[in-house]
């Protein structure tokens, strides 16, 4: 059974050729219970695949590890469907010799959805969490041309999507341009936690001189993860939150919103970000680090 899309029978209306049946295909949606030494910490919507870099990802962000050492092993257990076959819904991770369990106040009081991986935080204390990293002495520079093409080359990688139309998409590339990992999933907290947990397997965290950019809006959350992974700079094809704003300044995370053809709105640390005509328009660099 294929796991990531989903064909289904639908019913295709226009209002100048009136109605037929067909065969459509629909991005996959199913939980993951993930587990750490056996005991239960979250249940997250995902679409299947990479299922351990996502649990590696997740655990980063919730700052339970940190480097490859701290993630042992993990393996998929329990769950079965009607007819007694795994579901492959169920990871129960290792965690390396030494690292501590998860504090219990992580644990989710209920399941988190596709759209928002922060819904059940047992407190609005736990949001914050204290990273392993700083990246505010990170002199990573990128030029305005290479963030304004990072859109479509993210597009371009998204073999899913072009069969769904219904996936959110994360990718990491390096300050020479070069694509690290790209990872597609029903929900953007999703995609960005595969890519940090591909990095954490490969020994790579923190990712010094990275560039996140993400489909869709920047949110607190997004912010957040870059922040855990040590990642100086995060763009988003859309607008970010006034909590991500506030977060990447306070971090020195360099924050680019609304990148969609030639422009774009760097709303934090914009002195990363070579400006390919040499200089700004009057008023385009605020004092409190905003350009536009």
């Amino acid at each position: 059974m294929e796991r990531i899309a989903v064909r289904t029978r639908v019913t295709r209306i226009s209002l100048d050729g009136g109605a037929r049946t067909a065969q459509d295909v629909v991005t996959a949606e199913e939980p993951l219970e993930i587990r750490v030494g056996g005991r239960s910490l979250a249940v997250t919507m995902r679409t299947p695949g990479h299922d351990v870099e996502l649990a590696a990802g997740f655990l980063v962000s919730e700052g339970v590890v940190a480097h490859v050492q701290d993630f042992a092993a993990a393996r998929y257990c329990a769950g079965r469907d009607d007819d007694g076959r795994n579901t492959y819904n169920v990871l129960d991770v290792t965690l390396g010799a030494g690292v501590p369990a998860p504090d219990p106040s992580l644990e989710r009081s209920f399941y988190t959805t596709s759209s928002c991986g922060l819904c059940g935080k047992a407190s609005v204390d736990a949001v914050r969490t204290q990273s392993h990293f700083s990246v505010t002495d990170d002199d990573v520079a990128v030029t305005d041309a290479f963030l304004a093409s990072l859109p479509d080359r993210l597009r371009d990688g998204q073999a899913v999507f072009e069969r769904t139309g219904g996936l959110h998409a994360a990718a990491l590339f390096d300050a020479d341009g070069r694509l690290l990992v790209l990872r597609e999933d029903v929900g953007r907290h999703n995609a960005v936690d595969k890519v940090v947990g591909w990095a954490l397997t490969q020994g790579l965290l923190p990712l010094r001189g990275v560039v996140l950019m993400v489909s869709g809006r920047a949110s607190f959350e997004l912010t957040q993860k870059a922040l855990m992974a040590g990642i100086p700079v995060l763009a988003a094809v859309s607008a970010p939150s006034s909590l991500a704003v506030e977060l990447a300044r306070e971090a020195g995370i360099t924050l680019v919103g609304f990148l969609r053809g030639t422009s774009m709105v760097v709303y934090a640390r914009p002195d990363r970000v070579v400006v390919s005509s040499g200089a700004t328009s009057s008023g385009a660099v605020a004092t409190d680090g905003v350009t536009a």
